[in-house]
C-alpha cells in the first residue's frame, strides 16, 4: 500500500469556498501516468497537479496538470495554487515550473507579516491566434441568440499563451443567461479538427474601464463551467492589448459569479520582442489536506 499526501486550495479568491478548487500532490514521485489521471478523475475538479523533481536543478519543480480526462500543457489556476502550496512548504519568492508548454515563472505574493497569500504567474508563451469562428456557432454553444455575440472589436477567435481557448465577446446583459449546449459543442468539435476535441469557450463582457466579467465552458472535457480560468485570462488580456496602441495594460477579470464561486483574476499584458506576453495572479486559501491510498 502506498500513500501520497495532498492538499486542496481555493484559487483566485481571498475566502474559503470561493474561487477555483485545486488539488495538489506536492510529491508525486512513484505515481504512474495512469495513476495521476485516475486521481484527477477521483477528485473530480477542473484540474489536479502533481509535483515532481525538475529535469534542470536550476528550476523549482516539474509540474504535471491533469483534468478529469487528460493532461494539460499549461493552466492558470493550477500554477497559481501549486506555487502557493510550494512556497508555504519550502519558502522562496520566485519559483520556476517545467511544463509541457514551457517554463512557467511564479512570483509569490505575501502579506505584511510575510505570510504567503497567493501568486502571479507569467504565461509560458506569447499570444498566438488561430482559427476564427462564426458568431452563430458560438451563440449556439452558449445557448444564446446570435445577436448576443459581438464581433465589432474582433471575431470569436482561438487564442492562447500556452493553452488555447475560443475567446468571444458577449453582450453584458446576455452573459449571465449563457448555458452550454452539449450538442452544439460536439458539432463544433467535429467541424473543427484543429480543436482536437477540446473546445473551451471563454465568453467575456466589458464591465467598466480595465474590468471584464467572464465565463468559461468546456463540457466535452468534463468541465461544464469553470470558476476561474487563468490560461484563458492571459490570452484575453494579451488580445485586448493587441487591439490598442498601448505598450502594456492591466485587466481585472471577475469569473465564477454564476456558479456561486466568485473569483478575481488580476492580469497584465505587455509588448515584448517575441510578441505580447501576459501574466495572471490572485489569492489562495487552503481548504483540505489528506492522503491518497493506492
Amino acid at each position: 500500500m502506498r500513500t501520497y499526501p495532498f492538499v486542496t486550495v481555493d484559487v483566485f479568491t481571498d475566502r474559503r469556498f470561493g474561487g477555483n478548487q485545486l488539488a495538489v500532490f506536492p510529491d508525486a514521485r512513484g505515481l504512474s501516468d495512469a495513476e495521476m489521471q485516475s486521481l484527477a478523475a477521483e477528485f473530480n475538479l477542473s484540474e489536479t497537479t502533481f509535483v515532481l523533481p525538475p529535469d534542470d536543478p536550476a528550476h523549482t519543480a516539474r509540474v504535471r496538470i491533469f483534468t478529469r480526462k487528460y493532461e494539460m500543457p499549461f493552466a492558470g489556476h493550477p500554477n497559481v495554487g501549486t506555487g502557493f502550496v510550494l512556497a508555504q512548504r519550502n519558502g522562496g519568492d520566485r519559483l520556476v515550473f517545467e511544463e509541457i508548454a514551457g517554463l512557467v515563472e511564479i512570483a509569490v505574493e505575501r502579506d505584511a507579516a510575510g505570510g504567503v497569500t497567493g501568486a502571479t504567474i507569467a504565461a509560458p508563451q506569447p499570444l498566438s491566434l488561430g482559427e476564427r469562428f462564426a458568431p452563430a456557432a458560438i451563440a449556439a454553444c452558449a445557448g444564446l441568440e446570435e445577436a448576443a455575440i459581438r464581433s465589432a472589436a474582433h471575431p470569436p477567435v482561438q487564442a492562447g499563451t500556452g493553452n488555447s481557448f475560443i475567446l468571444a465577446e458577449c453582450a453584458p446583459e446576455a452573459l449571465s443567461r449563457a448555458q452550454p449546449d452539449f450538442a452544439a459543442f460536439r458539432a463544433m468539435a467535429d467541424a473543427h479538427p484543429g480543436l482536437q476535441g477540446r473546445v473551451g469557450l471563454y465568453l467575456y463582457a466589458h464591465a467598466g474601464p480595465g474590468a471584464v466579467r467572464a465565463r468559461m465552458f468546456a463540457p466535452l472535457g468534463g468541465t461544464v463551467e469553470d470558476a476561474a480560468t487563468g490560461s484563458a485570462a492571459t490570452p484575453l488580456s494579451a488580445l485586448l492589448l493587441s487591439l490598442s496602441d498601448r505598450e502594456e495594460a492591466r485587466l481585472n477579470i471577475t469569473q465564477g459569479v454564476e456558479m456561486g464561486r466568485p473569483s478575481l483574476l488580476r492580469t497584465s499584458a505587455r509588448r515584448a520582442a517575441d510578441g505580447i506576453r501576459a501574466s495572471v495572479g490572485g489569492g489562495c486559501v487552503p481548504v483540505l489536506r489528506g492522503e491518497a491510498v493506492l
